[in-house]
């Protein structure tokens, strides 16, 4: 079956501001890549979380900041994040994507999916929207495979440079979550150390800068593969962030495409191994326009396998 692509115009409307990193053109830029790369994608529209799915992970105080507050022109809610006219039915169609792309796993239309949508998402908390994030998407679509679908095990793997604040602290507490992550330190938000284990649940690997492919590898390969083996996943989670690509302007990591590639396969081999193949990945960060496109088309060619 073509690889389900979750994605809505909507997402291209939340404005975020002359010269801001986290701008439309990123998600474009993926789309463009994609439409030009494979013919046999099956697009899908993103459909809205509702506030059931939302509450599970995210408070009411944060569903009316960002859904109510309805703002006639762009405000910020800290220094890097921002809220537009459009911004909460861009939030809703992007937690909606990774609602609805696990459904369709879960239901067996197809083993792997991928959302491309924006903001991203993993380093909104429960109660606050932050680092160009206002819901954290994959977060509910976790939440939505334990509470809906009655999982007992679901594995968050997070590639972002940046470490998903936010999926950790919401599961941090939660046995049936894994969260994995492999991230640029020092770098923002100075979380994700080591010592931070959750529940013993919670796996962080820095990364130094000037990182490059072996250490990267190496660090998957011998760390944390071996953690979601152990685990035995029902569904495997992908946040898909692209920004340790040596282009990236925010990051000082130097992967190249064919890393996500690698690193998308051997959890396409879990995936089979545990969860009967079902892995689902959400764009996150990256923020170089060429370097985006590369990376994408790679992580998707390695979906479709």
């Amino acid at each position: 079956m073509p690889l389900p692509v979750f994605t809505h115009p909507a997402c291209l409307a939340h404005d975020t501001g002359p010269g801001h990193a986290e701008r439309p053109q990123r998600l474009q830029a993926v789309v463009d890549a994609l439409r030009a790369q494979f013919d046999d994608l099956d697009w899908r529209e993103a459909p809205r979380a509702t506030r059931g799915q939302l509450l599970r992970v995210h408070s009411g105080e944060l569903l009316h900041t960002v859904l109510e507050t309805r703002p006639a022109e762009r405000i910020h809610l800290d220094p890097d994040t921002v809220l537009s006219p459009e911004s909460a039915e861009s939030a809703l169609r992007t937690a909606g994507a990774a609602v609805a792309a696990v459904d369709c796993v879960l239901a067996g239309e197809t083993r792997t999916a991928f959302c491309a949508v924006r903001p991203p998402g993993h380093h909104a908390t429960a109660s606050q929207a932050m680092g160009f994030c206002l819901f954290n998407g994959v977060a509910v679509a976790a939440a939505h495979a334990l509470e809906h679908h009655g999982l007992a095990r679901v594995s968050i793997v997070d590639f972002d440079v940046h470490h998903g604040n936010g999926t950790q602290a919401i599961f941090q507490s939660e046995p049936r979550v894994q969260y994995l992550s492999s991230h640029q330190m020092p770098l923002y938000p100075d979380t994700g150390h080591p010592d931070e284990r959750g529940v013993g649940n919670i796996l962080n690997a820095a990364l130094a800068p000037g990182e490059g492919s072996e250490g990267f590898r190496a660090t998957w390969r011998d760390r944390l593969l071996p953690a979601i083996e152990a685990f035995a996943p029902q569904l495997l989670l992908v946040s898909a962030g692209f920004d340790a690509h040596w282009r990236d302007p925010l990051a000082q990591v130097q992967l190249v495409a064919d890393d996500y590639a690698w690193l998308t396969g051997e959890l396409r081999t879990l995936a089979e191994t545990h969860a009967q193949g079902r892995l689902v990945s959400v764009l996150e960060g990256g923020y170089d326009l060429q370097a985006l496109g590369e990376c994408s088309v790679a992580h998707v060619a390695a979906l479709r396998t």
